[in-house]
């Protein structure tokens, strides 16, 4: 495996592969830290393409908060192992200079209308124009054919695959299911900031998320109405949890509208998603009501 530093070397890597033969390429990208969800994600990509690009990027511009961009954690000297047992191609680790050249402001950024606004972009404001500007530029320098993400961020890969489609860009994105630990937690680098007694706690976000979807299953005739009621008290669980929950919200799982009036829940595609605080650790998570 290769260690990709900057643009330049990223440029050679492409026109050794063009002599050799190109083939299908795939790329994960990554702020790193990695752990069993983007090996998962790995593992696919290495399945469906002859050649896998890891991108490991901790990119300023989709944290809103400085102190929870200065405290993610860097691996890199693990995240390489890692990256080589799985027989990746490159890992392209770029720095912060040389993907935002001009004092580290793009002159440029990628925005998704609507998509970017609601839920995660509602408590998190620009949040979602860092995500599009960074994969973006990504996708134009990697140049792969099938990119991977995984479903746990499931706004993220929404608008992401919204992007795809606007702009024409030519790769394909692909969704792989939520990777959880035991206890159903979903996996995250964010996990090991919890303390010990927090992370006994933390399984009940998801128990919480499939008791609401369990209701939007079976609710034959349930009406629209009861939606913010049914949001209301599962939110009021999490907080007896212990959590500070932000949002727990009921959604179309193609577009994140809300459901569709006049129709029963259980003949709705929806997803549950929300992000609550459990100490001074965001977590995010989300369960589909379809398991089809």
């Amino acid at each position: 495996m290769r260690i990709l530093r900057d643009r330049p070397q990223l440029v050679a890597m492409h026109r050794e592969w063009s002599r050799k033969g190109r083939g299908t390429v795939a790329l994960v990208p990554t702020m790193g830290n990695l752990h069993e969800g983007h090996m998962t994600l790995i593992r696919h990509a290495r399945a469906r393409a002859q050649r896998v690009v890891v991108s490991i990027f901790v990119n300023p511009l989709q944290f809103d908060r400085a102190e929870d961009l200065e405290r993610y954690p860097r691996t890199l000297e693990e995240d390489a192992r890692l990256a080589t047992d799985a027989a990746v191609d490159a890992l392209f680790c770029p720095s912060n200079e040389d993907m935002y050249p001009d004092d580290g402001v793009p002159p440029v950024r990628v925005v998704v209308p609507v998509l970017s606004e609601i839920l995660e972009g509602d408590y998190r404001p620009g949040h979602f124009d860092g995500v599009a500007t960074v994969v973006t530029k990504l996708f134009n320098l990697v140049r792969p054919d099938l990119a991977l993400f995984g479903e746990k961020d499931f706004q993220q890969f929404k608008l992401i695959e919204r992007m795809v489609q606007g702009l024409d860009i030519p790769t394909r994105v692909e969704a792989v299911p939520t990777v959880r630990e035991r206890d159903g937690l979903a996996c995250s680098s964010r996990n090991q900031q919890l303390s010990e007694e927090a992370r006994a706690v933390a399984p009940e976000l998801k128990r919480v998320l499939d008791e609401v979807a369990m209701v939007c299953r079976t609710a034959t005739m349930f009406d629209a109405d009861r939606i913010p009621e049914v949001e209301g008290r599962a939110c009021d669980r999490l907080r007896e949890a212990g959590f500070d929950p932000e949002y727990l919200s009921i959604r179309r799982a193609e577009d994140l509208m809300e459901p569709q009036t006049g129709v029963p829940l259980a003949e709705q595609d929806l997803v549950v998603l929300s992000a609550a605080w459990l100490d001074d650790v965001r977590l995010i998570d989300n369960v589909r009501t379809r398991t089809d």
